[in-house]
């Protein structure tokens, strides 16, 4: 049986770049535009030429993509103009992609409410826009604004407006569940009744937001009914809540049986780049991956209770949809006071080492006192490991560090203004040879960054002959919480690291949160040393 073919649209970098605290630059936007080409994506949506200064400089100097279609974004002209004289739409074509993707207004309300215009205006509107495009041979795609609740309100019109931009050449009109507040149900349900009135699906997008927390449900639901295009965005990125999560969706497509008729342009031995794509993006926007994310969150295949690590020792399908390694991922055995012992024997298993029933005992009473006192290690792994190789006799300390001093002065500068400096100094015995560092906290544009990245720089500054070997580590996150009340607060501190594709992360924990940040520094290093 032939399969049916989706298309995959990916608006990362116009709606993606909507998202509140997200901003790219033009060579990020090529580099993101390179990554989601090579995984197979049919569109890439680059932005909205003439909006502002970074996405006119990118298509004046447009990625050269292998496969996807490079697409420009505008909207409709305006009333009163027609389609060859309107300059915001110009600004779209001028642009040279061969695809356009036009909003314009599918719902009545919006139609004399925002734009002020009557009904008839905006279907000649949308008509003489996509006409003007496609005849100047570009592939147009109509993405109706409100479609949703327009189709609630009025099914004829919002049915009519698809239409007119079928009729005048779109290749695809995209459906837009914009305020994202219908249910997938629902969207399943009009995408039939739409076929059922004669519009093709194999021309029918989907685009949908998620308010209500089911954008992917939302946009499945309408490719089960008939749809045949996808548009979302990698990690879920976009305004207010996010569109639909292209890092959920693809894997859902290809991995689950329920898919099994239909193909994208990505196949399955892509899957463990999209998972690259993902940490990627996240790393060019400074934030921190969601741990829980489907398929690849660092959470998304860990098996924290005893009796799932059991079952999952005798078979991986007990507690797994799918095999982490299909989509590039890992299977995690945290450890943590629930641990039992078929966790902890896993856990080592992963780590090629085996232990007698004594040091088991050893390890797990140690993870557990330490909870006790506030540590964590279910997202501390890198810590665990450390414990463990010690009770296993396999953890040789590189380096000893012998005291350290952590100074923060709050004082006028030449120009008399207030300004404060973090000052540290960690003297250290590598090799028998005592070395000392002195570092300042100071980001590029002169601001203090606090005492623990004033401790951070001067402990790895210079561990003598180790110090190649932590050369590119980079301090990812920094978390702190303060358990307990009083003077029995604990204060507990997790820190993540990277080097290249590696990363890991540590925990600290006790009084003083400048210890509890140096022992969680001290981890990092001390791991990733044994890791090299």
């Amino acid at each position: 049986m032939q399969k049916a073919r989706l298309s995959l649209f990916d608006t990362t970098l116009r709606d993606g770049q909507q998202t509140h605290g997200v901003h790219f630059t033009a060579g990020e936007k090529h580099e993101i535009a390179h990554l989601l080409d090579r995984l197979g994506f049919d569109y890439v949506e680059g932005g909205w030429p003439g909006a502002n200064g970074t996405d006119s400089a990118f298509f004046e100097a447009p990625p050269k993509l292998a496969r996807a279609t490079f697409t420009a974004f505008g909207m409709t002209k305006r009333a009163g103009r027609s389609a060859a004289n309107d300059e915001t739409l110009a600004a779209v074509v001028n642009a040279g992609t061969p695809a356009i993707c036009l909003v314009g207004k599918a719902h009545p309300f919006h139609v004399t409410h925002a734009l002020g215009t009557t009904l008839a205006e905006n279907r000649a509107a949308i008509a003489d826009s996509v006409a003007h495009c496609a005849g100047l041979g570009r592939e147009t795609l109509f993405d109706a604004e409100h479609f949703f609740d327009g189709y609630a309100d009025d099914p004829a019109y919002a049915t009519d407006c698809l239409a007119a931009a079928l009729d005048a050449g779109a290749r695809w009109a995209v459906l837009c569940d914009t305020n994202g507040g219908t249910m997938p149900e629902r969207i399943g349900e009009v995408v039939e009744q739409l076929i059922a009135a004669g519009l093709p699906g194999e021309r029918l997008g989907i685009h949908t937001h998620d308010d209500t927390g089911q954008a992917v449900a939302g946009s499945l639901a309408a490719v089960r009914a008939g749809a045949r295009q996808i548009q979302g965005t990698l990690n879920g990125l976009g305004e207010r809540c996010g569109n639909a999560n292209l890092t959920t969706l693809v894997p859902t497509l290809l991995l689950k049986a329920d898919y099994a008729g239909f193909e994208t342009g990505i196949d399955r031995d892509a899957l463990p780049g999209l998972m690259a794509a993902s940490r990627r993006l996240d790393d060019i926007l400074d934030r921190t991956p969601r741990r829980e994310a489907p398929y690849v969150g660092a959470s998304a295949f860990a098996h924290k209770a005893g009796l799932h690590a059991s079952a999952i020792l005798k078979d991986p399908a007990t507690y797994e949809h799918v095999p982490p390694e299909a989509v590039g991922n890992a299977r995690i055995i945290p450890m943590s006071k629930q641990a039992g012992r078929a966790n902890l024997r896993r856990r080592l298993q992963e780590m090629g080492l085996e232990a007698t029933d004594a040091q088991l005992g050893g390890i797990l009473a140690e993870v557990k006192e330490r909870e006790d006192r506030g540590y964590e290690y279910d997202r501390a792994q890198a810590s665990f490991e450390l414990i463990a190789l010690r009770h296993l006799g396999l953890l040789r300390d590189r380096f000893e560090v012998d005291r350290y001093r952590v100074t923060v002065e709050r004082r006028r500068d030449r120009k008399g203004e207030m300004t404060t400096l973090s000052e540290a100094v960690v003297s250290v015995i590598v090799d028998g040879e005592r070395r000392t560092s002195v570092s300042e906290s100071r980001d590029p544009e002169g601001a203090d960054m606090g005492p623990v990245n004033a401790l951070a720089k001067a402990l790895v500054r210079d561990l003598g002959s180790l110090q190649d070997r932590i050369a590119a580590m980079e301090l990812t996150d920094f978390r702190v919480r303060i358990t307990g009340a009083g003077t029995d607060a604990v204060t507990r501190v997790v820190i993540d690291h990277a080097d290249g594709d590696l990363r890991w992360s540590t925990v600290g924990a006790g009084p003083n949160i400048v210890d509890a940040s140096f022992e969680a520094l001290l981890d990092a290093i001390r791991w990733k040393l044994w890791r090299s």
